[in-house]
């Protein structure tokens, strides 16, 4: 599932903690919620950036799709 996807199925909690913490590492909670709607972050799903020593990073793609998201300039669907 492509984060344009699942964007729009999340709380708007999640929604806001990814847009103040872009590129940081995502705690266990907002990636269970995460999860919760968009299924597991394995290396398939283009949104999983993969675990780190730090933790669960997503990817650059997701990273950039967020910022362009919390600047009002969202990719066409």
């Amino acid at each position: 599932m492509q984060i344009q996807d699942w964007w729009p199925l999340v709380d708007e909690p999640t929604r806001q903690w990814l847009r103040d913490n872009n590129g940081d590492v995502v705690p266990p909670d907002v990636l269970a919620r995460i999860t919760a709607v968009a299924g597991d972050a394995t290396a398939g799903a283009p949104w999983a950036g993969g675990s780190g020593p730090d933790g669960f990073l997503l990817s650059d793609e997701a990273v950039d799709w967020i910022e362009e998201a919390a600047n009002d300039e969202q990719r066409p669907v």
